[in-house]
This record gives structure tokens, sequence and C-alpha cells, in this order.
């Protein structure tokens, strides 16, 4: 990824179709975190569009550019998957997922063709979304007396911080996401504070 504070990505789901001699190339993209995700995601857009012929697919998660897959399932080796994931890299997309549906037209595309139509379906289903620019967080945890919740909801307030998870009762445990620009302000702020635990979560 090209800017190390900042990550792109989508945050909706979205469908287009692209056409070509017959057959019909319908992208299927989606916000996607971890690769859990992937078997249940691909399984619902099968049940969506049954009786297709293939159903190809590219994703990258991640933020070092290394977690990602393609697949062309069944079509020429090379038409389908790694389109789609190029369509991903040039948008300097991560945490994302296109799938590729393809109802076979009769006619045959050729290994161009394919590569075309792939790229063109993948390329205008991101048309239709809004790409978001999101921080690079690191995760910390907190423990703290409930009395000073108060100080640190300021303090992630102040600085974007996400608050992830939470469990308040008379001693609070919360997770949160500092953005990574901002690591040392907000640590040096919430050490700040009488009382606070923090450890970096795993």
């Amino acid at each position: 990824m090209k800017h190390a504070d900042f990550y792109y990505t989508v945050e909706q789901r979205s469908v287009a179709e692209y056409k070509d001699k017959g057959s019909r190339f319908i992208a299927v993209v989606l916000p996607f975190t971890s690769v859990d995700e992937f078997k249940p995601n691909l399984e619902s857009i099968k049940k969506e569009y049954p009786k297709a012929s293939h159903y190809c697919f590219a994703y990258r998660i991640g933020l070092d550019g290394n977690m990602y897959r393609v697949s062309d399932d069944g079509e020429p080796s090379g038409t389908a998957g790694k389109p789609i994931f190029g369509v991903i890299e040039n948008r300097l997309l991560t945490d994302v997922l296109i799938v590729v549906v393809r109802y076979f037209g009769g006619t045959l595309l050729g290994v161009p063709g394919l590569i075309n139509a792939y790229r063109s379906a993948a390329a205008l289903v991101l048309q239709t979304v809004p790409v978001i620019q999101k921080q690079v967080e690191k995760k910390y945890h907190l423990h703290f007396d409930y009395t000073i919740m108060n100080d640190v909801m300021k303090i992630c307030k102040y600085y974007n911080c996400s608050v992830l998870k939470q469990d308040v009762q008379l001693f609070c445990d919360m997770q949160i996401g500092i953005p990574k620009n901002r690591l040392d302000e907000v640590l040096f702020k919430l050490q700040d504070i009488r009382g606070i635990e923090i450890t970096a979560a795993k």
C-alpha cells in the first residue's frame, strides 16, 4: 500500500453487470477483512446467482499486500482472477473481495475477450461504490476505573480513535484503535491519566 498512515477500501456491497456477446458478467464487490468470511460470502453469492457457469474472484486483505487470492474457477488460466485482482491493485484497495459471476451466452470470447470482460466487470462495480480512505490503526487494550471514563473518552474522540470493544462496569475494559500517525501523542495523553493500564493488543 502506497501510504503508510492510510489505506483505501470500500464500506458497502454493490453489484454491476457487464455484457459481451450474450454472456453476462455480474460483479459483486464487498468489504472483507478476514479469510474466515470468504466461504460464507462466496456461498451466499452462489445462492443468489444459481446456475451460473463460473464464479471467479479476487480478494486482498491486510496492509502488507501479501494476503490475496485469485481464482479462474474453470475459465482458461489467467483470464479471470488475475484481471479482477489487477483492478483491485490499480485502485490501491485492500480489505475487499470482488466476485464476478458469469452466465455463458453461447459464444466463446477467446482469451483476450475474457480478460477484457472480467476486468471491465470488476472496474464497473468499483465505479458504483465510494472508495474510502481509512486510517491505519494500532490496537491497544485499556483497563481503568469507571470514574475516569470521561477523561479516556475525551482523548479517544479528540484523536479520532476507534472504540473496538468495551465492557463497562466498576472497572472498564476497552479495546481501541489509535491512528498510527498520532500514536505517541495518544499514548502520552493516556499515560497522563492516573490509574489506567495500557497494553498493546495482539
